[in-house]
């Protein structure tokens, strides 16, 4: 809790990303949302990983011994073998509670009728599904998850980094206002962007989130600095998140 508030990370990761050489550890996660006062995360693995099932074995891990801190979501490529029975896995045998898509590294196209079983996949085991959007475009536009949001009204999509940096924030504001079943997770958007998007979009529909461990206190002290209406603020920094990762336990 920071200043009266609870805070939900909806965007973070630990493991080892082979694309970047970054290696994150929950306890370097865990110290970060300590100092500022972060109550729970959802932990994605990094999308380039050697071994998808290491990477959400360790995730796993660190949901058990932080019950309280940690939530786990899915990440596979889509195109290896391992794909559904790995998801299955982690549905029943890790709890995690969402699934992630990396259009950077992983060219899923909406539009195409193949690559449908991706939302499928998602729906299969109702999981919200968070999309990568900004870097990696085409298939990172925010515009693309129009489609698959009309076709699966009922499948929550969480659109992060809204474009990434402000690039592609017209459009995920669009996707947004098109499609109710469409959040849009705000890490990498400066204030005056979030302003824009909370014009446009309501905040029930809006997140919270780092994405790497040294962003923490940047990325979250927005919401303190700027002129939010106290609904607001909760509803971006806990409310959304805790609804649409909710398990009993919390």
């Amino acid at each position: 809790m920071h200043e009266g508030q609870r805070i939900f990370d909806s965007h973070t990761h630990i493991g080892y990303g082979m694309h970047s050489g970054r290696r994150q550890t929950a306890d370097q996660l865990l110290r970060e949302m300590d100092r500022f006062g972060v109550d729970r995360a959802l932990v994605i693995p990094f999308p380039i990983v050697e071994d998808h099932r290491a990477a959400h074995d360790e995730i796993a891990a660190a949901v058990r011994a932080h019950p309280d801190r940690l939530s786990g979501a899915a990440c596979v490529n889509p195109f290896t073998p391992q794909f559904r029975d790995e998801l299955k896995r982690c549905k029943q045998e890790l709890g995690f509670v969402a699934m992630k898509l990396q259009p950077q590294y992983q060219a899923v196209n909406p539009q195409w009728e193949s690559s449908l079983f991706v939302y499928e996949a998602a729906l299969e085991h109702c999981w919200p599904l968070i999309v990568h959007t900004g870097s990696g475009i085409p298939y990172a536009l925010p515009s693309l998850q129009i489609v698959p949001a009309q076709r699966y009204p009922e499948l929550k999509i969480v659109l992060a980094h809204c474009g990434g940096g402000g690039i592609f924030k017209g459009e995920a504001i669009l996707a947004a206002t098109l499609c109710q079943n469409i959040y849009l997770e705000l890490s990498s958007l400066m204030p005056h962007d979030i302003l824009e998007v909370l014009k446009n979009v309501p905040s029930h529909r809006l997140l919270a989130g780092s994405d790497l461990v040294e962003s923490t206190r940047v990325e979250l002290s927005k919401y303190f600095l700027m002129d939010l209406e106290e609904a607001t603020q909760a509803d971006i920094l806990w409310n959304t998140a805790a609804g649409l990762f909710s398990r009993s336990r919390f």
